[in-house]
């Protein structure tokens, strides 16, 4: 080989060893971030939901949010959105799904859009009380419904809770279920719960709650059912509504999630706080909402609601029994149902 030869070579031998020093640089930086290496980056986190910022959802989201900066010394920061601000409950599910919402908590309702088998927590008179659905909900029938979220796009982190829901109207007191004929009554955007109100004789009406308030103002609608604290929260009491009656014929089961795009972006060591925090927080939203409850019964009698509160739940019970069997073919929840009633024998 002459000089001019050797010493091209030489040069391209240089060449491909800085190169390939290089590429190891790159990788050995890219799993340190992945192992929880600090990559100087701050992260900005948007947590959506749609009820009030007094509402337990906002007060225990803004908890959360204070934990993770602080044990993440800023590199994590949570902006709140309440009042449906960046989305309705759907579209801030749907929003995880794409990855452009990074928390959320949400009633399953919409979720079930996506995972259907979760329309079973809508089931009329599926749990026979607080303590039974949380010990089901945090028990591994509960972890396994969460996980088939994640096929979807969506993380769960844990269960939380809207109260029980009860019947409100502006006509008379509802105490059995004839009391419900002929009432024209909202009822979330959902199959079971619409389904439900028929057989019971009310005309039931799917409307978002926005548009639902403006009815209730208006007399175009007699009732709607939600929980203590939303009743109390959005003064029902100004919108005709002057019998409420405490069927506690849901139990509304929301959860807190996290996008999977948003889990996999964080570096280990952040997504384990967040992730952490997560799944401490529904518990803490559960037990300010127990206590707002009561606080909510009291300010609907203060402001001359009529309360039914002693109720023969039976009747209703027997009538709605049928919806059961009506969507499990639909929505696959023949398993977990199970599972679920037999837990409480």
């Amino acid at each position: 080989m002459n000089k001019k030869h050797f010493a091209f070579a030489l040069f391209a031998s240089l060449m491909l060893l800085l190169a390939s020093c290089g590429g190891s640089d790159d990788t050995t930086d890219t799993d340190t971030a992945n192992e929880g290496g600090d990559d100087g980056e701050v992260y900005t986190l948007q947590a959506g939901h749609s009820l009030p910022d007094t509402h337990p959802y906002h007060i225990s989201f803004l908890e959360m949010a204070e934990n993770v900066a602080e044990r993440t010394d800023g590199r994590v920061n949570i902006e709140v959105f309440a009042n449906s601000e960046i989305g309705a409950e759907y579209e801030l599910t749907e929003g995880m799904t794409l990855g452009t919402v990074d928390l959320v908590v949400s009633s399953t309702a919409p979720v079930t859009n996506f995972v259907p088998e979760l329309a079973v927590l809508d089931l009329p008179f599926l749990f026979n009380d607080r303590d039974s659905a949380v010990e089901i909900l945090n028990s591994e029938i509960g972890d396994e419904m969460l996980d088939k979220m994640e096929d979807k796009g969506i993380v769960g982190l844990s269960w939380a809770e809207n109260g029980f829901r009860h019947i409100t109207n502006s006509k008379h007191p509802i105490e059995k279920p004839e009391d419900l004929k002929g009432l024209k009554i909202r009822t979330q955007e959902n199959d079971i719960h619409l389904a439900a109100f028929e057989e019971l004789g009310a005309l039931a009406t799917p409307m978002a709650w926005t548009e639902a308030l403006t009815a209730l103002q208006q007399g175009t609608l007699d009732a709607q059912e939600n929980p203590l604290i939303v009743a109390d929260q959005f003064s029902l009491y100004e919108s005709k509504q002057k019998y409420m009656t405490l069927t506690g014929h849901v139990y509304s089961v929301a959860i807190f999630m996290m996008s999977k795009e948003t889990y996999d972006k964080l570096p280990e060591d952040l997504r384990d706080i967040v992730v952490e925090e997560g799944q401490r927080i529904g518990e803490v939203q559960r037990d300010l909402l127990i206590k707002m409850d009561e606080e909510a019964l009291q300010v609907l009698k203060d402001n001359d609601v009529e309360v039914i509160e002693d109720v023969d739940i039976q009747p209703f019970q027997d009538i709605v029994k049928g919806v059961y069997d009506d969507f499990e073919a639909e929505y696959g929840y023949g398993e977990v149902l199970e599972k679920i009633l037999e837990a409480q024998e």
